[in-house]
């Protein structure tokens, strides 16, 4: 039976949103409008300001990309997506890479669970060995441009639900599994291994960790430590 690692990838692996790049690069193409920056900049402004929530930063942009992604070609979504990895693959956090390296040393059976569309996320996840990639998979219509509808989304947005579909598969065991999450909708996941680790953790999730007992780590420039 093979032991099993979930990784959560935005803001635990990535030190960014690969959906956040993702739109940014839509909208240098000029395949977003041009102007759509300003739905969501003063919510980004708010959060560098320490003056609001990174959630309501990203929600703004979830809202931007689920509106205008709609018509969109295949075709020129994956380039792009491609051109983001090949730009960014590298900023990660060294914690978190090094413990994908340890683990698949040690002949684990890695897995990403990510709200990320999934075109991207096979991308960036292939540089780093991931043996099995779950993201948001949006449906294409006949002529490969998107409809706007995420497929099976109730699957996703639990991650517990996740595991269920990957042990329903057989030949792995959650003895000794392992799990790294940096926000509370990452608590699910957290609640079914045997080690949850917190990475970088929102407040929500450090809360939560500190009830549980749950380990703590954080990475800060150049220090990796836990609380």
């Amino acid at each position: 039976m093979k032991k099993v690692a979930f990784f959560d990838i935005d803001g635990t692996v990535f030190r960014s949103s690969l959906l956040i790049e993702l739109v940014e690069v839509l909208i240098q193409k000029e395949i977003f409008p041009k102007n759509l920056r300003e739905v969501y900049t003063p919510s980004q402004n708010a959060w560098i300001n320490r003056e609001g929530l990174y959630d309501t930063y990203i929600e703004s942009v979830v809202a931007v990309f689920m509106e205008h992604i709609k018509g969109v070609h295949y075709g020129d979504f994956a380039d792009v997506g491609r051109e983001v990895v090949a730009a960014q693959s590298k900023h990660v956090y060294r914690y978190t890479r090094d413990l994908i390296r340890d683990l698949k040393e040690k002949g684990y059976y890695i897995v990403a669970i990510s709200q990320s569309p999934k075109t991207i996320l096979d991308e960036f996840c292939a540089a780093y060995g991931f043996d099995k990639v779950y993201g948001r998979i949006y449906e294409l219509g006949p002529l490969d441009s998107f409809t706007g509808k995420i497929i099976d989304e109730h699957l996703i947005k639990d991650k517990a639900k996740i595991i269920d579909r990957l042990l329903a598969q057989g030949g792995f065991t959650l003895e000794d599994s392992i799990g790294v999450g940096d926000t509370d909708s990452d608590i699910s996941l957290l609640l079914r291994v045997d080690t949850p680790i917190c990475f970088n953790p929102n407040m929500k999730l450090y809360t939560h960790a500190q009830k549980m007992n749950w380990p703590v780590i954080v990475e800060r420039k150049d220090v990796v430590y836990t609380i």
